[in-house]
């Protein structure tokens, strides 16, 4: 399963660490996601979200 927000697609990033000597590592830049219990298209679906889309409220959590 790809890490990745099932609703805008949000997925990990890549970049540099870049420490005080200006030497330079790779690193990732992963998404905040959490599982959420939603409504989608009139159905009731478990899906990965980033805390960004939640937070905008682009869908409906369900209990």
């Amino acid at each position: 399963m790809p890490r990745m927000c099932d609703i805008c697609g949000k997925k990990t990033s890549f970049g540099n660490n870049v420490s005080h000597s200006h030497q330079k590592t790779k690193r990732t830049f992963k998404p905040n996601l959490q599982k959420a219990r939603v409504e989608l298209k009139g159905s009731i679906k478990n899906i990965s979200i980033c805390t960004s889309c939640l937070k905008a409220n682009k869908v409906k959590k369900v209990i």
